[in-house]
């Protein structure tokens, strides 16, 4: 299995290296500290595998994921953070695994020959976080399409933008804005975008935002 790693801490790398590199059918194909790195080193090693961190400096490694889902290969987020928001959002961008950082090398190992065989592997002190139902889970509120339109929202897009990505008329687009402002209690996009990122399912882009116009709800909010 062709493996890149990639993290902005030159020990998590090295580590990482050691670990695997013991392992037989394992192998290190490159490594990088930033999402261009990344980019770079993906698209000509063309590995099985990507580990990465959710956070890369300044940038997100759920951006890389989403940007290169279409190559072929998996991916698995290898991070400190146990939050829900993150576990959330490794499953909204399409990652096969979600490991903390403070995982013992078996585990790791397992994770990565599970990931390699074509199953999800989330790390097993998580299990009660992805198993647990919250009844009152605002996102429940929503039908399947107003949440991709959350989702598209959260990303900071455009009325006709939103259109063009699910392939709906601006106009549909406006009344499920309508809807989940009513539904989620919100009175303009920014909120929603921020709601969003909130729930993991979004990234919020102030410039598109405020830029945008559209028309008004009954009590004057804009959508």
């Amino acid at each position: 299995m062709k493996i890149v790693i990639v993290d902005d801490h030159p020990l998590v790398r090295r580590g990482l290296r050691a670990v695997l590199s013991g392992e037989e059918g394992f192998e290190i194909v490159g490594e990088a500290e930033t999402v261009l790195g990344a980019l770079s080193v993906i698209e000509t090693a063309r590995p099985d595998l990507v580990i990465l961190d959710i956070r890369l400096g300044a940038d997100s490694g759920y951006d890389l994921v989403r940007s290169l889902r279409g190559l072929g290969c998996r991916y698995m987020m290898l991070t400190s953070s146990a939050s829900e928001a993150d576990i959330r959002r490794a499953k909204e961008c399409g990652a096969d695994g979600y490991v903390l950082k403070d995982a013992a090398p078996d585990e790791l190992l397992l994770a990565v020959k599970m990931i390699g065989r074509g199953r999800k592997y989330f790390d097993q002190s998580l299990l009660g976080t992805l198993l647990r139902k919250e009844s009152d889970d605002p996102l429940e509120k929503l039908t399947p399409k107003e949440r991709e339109v959350l989702i598209a929202l959260g990303e900071g897009l455009s009325n006709g933008a939103v259109a063009k990505k699910l392939v709906i008329s601006e106009f549909t687009v406006k009344k499920h804005v309508s809807r989940i402002f009513q539904k989620l209690n919100l009175t303009d996009r920014t909120q929603a975008a921020l709601f969003a990122q909130s729930q993991g399912i979004g990234d919020f882009s102030p410039p598109d935002i405020r830029t945008e116009s559209g028309f008004a709800l009954p009590n004057g909010t804009k959508v």
